[in-house]
């Protein structure tokens, strides 16, 4: 597999150690227990951030119309991709997918599959930074004329100068109509601050793809060019739980938001 080293971890790889898949080396496992040592409840906040990508899909596919979905930093597939759960509620549905990870390149195949026959799914390997690519490339696809979904989930966290991060938002936003939404989930350092901060030294000394926490009021900045939907930059777990869920869940290392270009 070119351009794939199996003795440095990476982030892809270690989110799917974390979600319980397969496509992972035993640099990224290492990796990803070092982290478990430090935040135990790790795997459990993956899962809620995959789950804020289901429901936040949902909401946007059903509840406000939107048929484009532009999402950058992919990952690996597992289940209840971007595509699956947009296509699901709206067949017709157009769903871009971006990552720069050979592996992922390797495993775009799976993601290409549109689910239904009226919808249509690509792939784009590039890099966010390169947002110029990314959009020209996005454009065989998606109609920039209409609302997209700007889909950055845990993405801007490997983006370590904020100032770069907050240039690629406003970046991406520009080239989106008004209607379209923005959806960001990040590794934050609200919750046990300083082992956050150990864990992602950790991973960026072992060589893994560079990671920072940031801070609710942080990631809530990068919304400052959209109106934040209720209930505003919160844990993945407390962004519009299911209704079937009882009490109020707990915080987990990743928090989100979605907000609106008017």
């Amino acid at each position: 597999m070119d351009g794939i080293d199996s003795t440095v971890p990476h982030s892809a790889r270690i989110w799917d150690y974390w979600l319980g898949g397969k496509d992972h080396f035993a640099a990224d496992r290492e990796a990803g227990e070092t982290v478990k040592g430090l935040l135990p409840d790790i795997a459990l906040s993956a899962r809620h951030d995959r789950a804020f990508l289901g429901r936040a899909v949902r909401h946007l596919a059903g509840d406000v119309g939107i048929r484009q979905f532009l999402d950058i930093g992919t990952g690996l597939p597992t289940a209840g991709n971007t595509h699956e759960i947009a296509q699901r509620v709206a067949p017709d549905s157009r769903v871009v997918y971006v990552d720069n990870d050979p592996l992922v390149l390797v495993h775009a195949r799976a993601l290409l599959t549109s689910q239904t026959p009226e919808g249509v799914t690509d792939y784009v390997d590039a890099d966010i930074r390169d947002t110029a690519a990314v959009l020209e490339a996005a454009a065989r696809t998606l109609d920039f004329s209409r609302p997209v979904a700007l889909m950055l989930l845990g993405v801007l966290n490997h983006i370590l100068d904020d100032a770069e991060a907050l240039d690629i938002v406003h970046r991406l936003l520009d080239a989106v109509p008004p209607g379209s939404h923005l959806a960001i989930s990040h590794t934050t350092d609200e919750i046990d601050g300083a082992a956050m901060h150990e864990s992602t030294r950790a991973v960026n000394e072992s060589g893994g793809t560079p990671i920072v926490a940031r801070s609710a009021r942080q990631v809530a900045g990068f919304f400052d060019r959209v109106e934040l939907l209720e209930p505003g930059v919160v844990s993945c777990s407390r962004w519009r739980p299911e209704p079937a869920e009882i009490g109020t869940p707990p915080e987990v290392y990743h928090f989100c938001g979605v907000g609106v270009k008017r």
